[in-house]
């Protein structure tokens, strides 16, 4: 386990944390710096360390935004949005939120676990990682993301990211896109500011999207 003090100085919570961080990442791969030039500081991602924000994780998965909103609606107007209030919930009553039998048995699965939040704070990544995906339907990828966004961890690579993928063939000019392992290892000399790639990836992934959809109107 990594020292709390340690893990809570090297968040990257503020704009001027992000930039050092991706000054750290141009310095041990130069290749950023081209990709930097073209998306400038990307916007941070901040989001709640809690209950709340994994379990709208779950209910999200696999679905539109405006499905996920609409279920999620639901649910809090149902007033089924705490541990207790499921744990009380028939699975009838979660069916009518729009919760399908395989979301139920993820967010009872979540609500079991009785996850220390407070505690995930000041656990190594990788211990972290252990925890979430314990929970039956949430897989590494979901727990990465939860390390960098929900963390704010400094050194996280979700390198099963289909966008963080097709960014990375494209500045590295690689002549496929890479699988999760490929990434991951290549990913491997960006430490220790693999977050900054993340957050530089999917901004050049944004950006590479936008030239081909003008491309195809012009």
């Amino acid at each position: 386990m990594l020292n709390a003090t340690r893990l809570q100085c090297s968040r990257i919570l503020t704009p001027s944390s992000l930039a050092t961080q991706v000054q750290g990442l141009i310095a041990v791969a130069p290749v950023f710096a081209d990709v930097f030039a073209v998306t400038g500081l990307p916007e941070l991602r901040l989001r709640d360390n809690d209950f709340t924000q994994l379990y709208r994780t779950i209910v999200s998965q696999q679905l539109s935004v405006a499905a996920a909103s609409s279920i999620w609606k639901r649910l809090s107007a149902a007033s089924l949005v705490t541990p207790k209030a499921i744990k009380a919930a028939s699975d009838s009553q979660l069916r009518l939120c729009g919760l399908s039998s395989q979301k139920i048995r993820y967010v009872r699965s979540l609500v079991s676990h009785r996850i220390d939040f407070a505690e995930l704070a000041s656990l190594d990544d990788e211990a972290v990682i252990a925890q979430l995906t314990a929970v039956t339907g949430i897989g590494r990828w979901t727990a990465e993301i939860y390390l960098l966004f929900s963390l704010n961890r400094p050194d996280v690579m979700a390198a099963n990211d289909l966008a963080l993928q097709v960014a990375a063939q494209h500045c590295l000019s690689l002549k496929t896109r890479p699988k999760e392992s490929q990434l991951r290892e290549i990913a491997e000399d960006w430490q220790p500011h693999r977050s900054a790639a993340c957050y530089l990836l999917w901004s050049y992934y944004h950006e590479i999207k936008s030239r081909q959809a003008l491309r195809v109107v012009t």
